[in-house]
């Protein structure tokens, strides 16, 4: 089974895994062929986040992975079916990662933050483990085996109140407006700092809020 301690939201980038620097993010484009023609054209309608689930997830069932075996973490709240929920905004830190466990139980993962949207990142996963199933079907197993990254031991994420320096999961939302304000005066990109933390901070103070908001309901 997938392991609990890896949240959906916000997202659990894997230890030891290289990031893309903001300034070094691309625009995907992502193309189709023309039935008509035979030639590769570009597809114009930008992808939404709910494609690339969609795309991973059947990437996954292909390999023999179950839903209920995979978790895609990243920086856009989902429902409970996965998939995300309408009118969220594009966020700061667009990367994604994917856990799954394996047909014969080995826990697998895969990052990519390549992109500057989630959604292209999440179609740039899809279409690794589609390019992984082909080496498979040519008799390169091993080298799929050796492919993914393994992650036994892998700590368990940083929860929310632990990014915002607090030291409980139920937290007042003023305690929260305030540890943010204060990681925000160290970290916030337009006085020098590290544009990637700002958007931990920034999301993990957006999973706080929305907690709260949740509980009053």
């Amino acid at each position: 089974m997938t392991d609990d301690t890896i949240q959906a939201y916000p997202l659990a980038w894997p230890p030891g895994w290289k990031r893309t620097r903001p300034q070094d993010r691309e625009r995907a484009r992502f193309y189709r062929n023309d039935a008509s023609t035979g030639t590769r054209m570009h597809y114009p309608r930008d992808l939404t986040v709910a494609d690339g689930v969609v795309r991973v997830i059947r990437q996954m069932e292909m390999m023999g992975v179950p839903d209920h075996l995979i978790r895609i973490s990243m920086n856009v709240q989902t429902r409970r079916d996965g998939l995300p929920r309408s009118g969220a905004a594009e966020p700061g830190d667009p990367g994604v990662a994917v856990y799954w466990t394996d047909p014969r139980g080995q826990r697998r993962c895969m990052a990519i933050d390549l992109y500057d949207r989630v959604a292209d990142n999440l179609a740039a996963i899809a279409a690794t483990l589609n390019a992984m199933r082909a080496i498979k079907r040519h008799g390169g197993a091993e080298i799929l085996d050796r492919a993914f990254t393994g992650f036994r031991a892998l700590p368990a994420p940083e929860q929310w109140w632990q990014v915002l320096g607090l030291a409980t999961d139920h937290p007042t939302e003023e305690q929260i407006q305030a540890a943010w304000r204060e990681l925000a005066k160290n970290h916030h990109p337009d006085i020098g700092g590290d544009e990637t933390r700002m958007a931990r901070i920034n999301a993990a103070r957006d999973r706080g809020l929305a907690d709260i908001q949740q509980a009053k309901r």
